[in-house]
């Protein structure tokens, strides 16, 4: 043997104490994550719930955040809105104090119902709800008449306002006009009559043709009044509006003259 190698025996002792190293370093980096993976399976089911909840927890904080934004501009919203009812309420009280009836009589004559199709009652319906929601507002409120009511405006209504029943401050009658007036105080406002209605009495009672019929019926209204022998009048929208066709109002327009 040469005197330069080592003994064999000395180089095996070599290598077993270098790989003994490595398997000791190998060992000593795995310890840390074998004990935290046994810390987590260790872990009660309770403690492992309480972890998941504070991760969405932190994960929701916008979502939070931006749910009581939306909370405080409700409340805001509603005592906004709490506010403005309670000052309309005292408004429309002052308003109630403040209102003085009117003694002229005004009538909506709703004797045509066999003259218009369905269509065209549903507007005559509509019309008027707007008069007598606007004479429930006016401060001089005019006596309200619905004469004649019956056939389809009567089935309309009870079909789709059923509320009319219970309609204050106005008389809603079955029989004519001329059977609840006394001939002499009636004025038919028609805009065929040649005579212009300059101003009113309030001992007269102003009878409105209640009509839908998109001028299918011209002069209709004249004519009742002649037959009837009462007096007949139009308005005088000539002289304060310029009109291109003849001078008829819906009959929500005419009620709003007189309220």
């Amino acid at each position: 043997m040469s005197s330069g190698m080592l003994p064999e025996n000395l180089v095996a002792s070599k290598v077993t104490d270098v790989e003994g190293k490595h398997n000791i370093d190998q060992l000593e980096t795995e310890e840390p994550a074998l004990e935290k993976m046994e810390n987590i399976e260790a872990m009660s089911k309770r403690q492992r719930k309480k972890l998941v909840k504070q991760k969405q927890w932190e994960e929701q904080r916008n979502l939070r955040k931006q749910k009581r934004k939306e909370k405080r501009l409700k409340r805001k919203l509603v005592r906004q809105s709490q506010l403005e009812s309670s000052n309309e309420g005292s408004f429309r009280k002052r308003m109630h104090k403040d209102v003085a009836p009117s003694t002229l009589r005004l009538i909506i004559d709703c004797s045509f119902d066999n003259l218009m199709e369905l269509k065209d009652v549903k507007k005559l319906h509509k019309q008027i709800q707007r008069c007598y929601a606007e004479n429930r507002k006016a401060l001089h409120p005019v006596q309200f008449y619905l004469t004649s009511h019956g056939g389809q405006l009567k089935d309309n209504m009870n079909e789709t306002d059923k509320g009319w029943v219970n309609w204050k401050d106005i008389h809603i009658k079955s029989e004519h006009y001329s059977e609840l007036m006394k001939k002499e105080d009636l004025v038919y406002l028609t805009s065929d009559s040649p005579d212009v209605l300059n101003e009113l009495d309030e001992s007269k009672a102003y009878v409105i043709g209640g009509l839908v019929d998109h001028n299918h019926h011209k002069g209709i209204t004249y004519k009742r009044a002649q037959e009837q022998g009462i007096s007949h009048a139009q308005l005088p929208l000539g002289i304060f509006v310029k009109m291109n066709s003849r001078k008829v109002l819906a009959v929500n327009h005419g009620c709003v003259i007189f309220v």
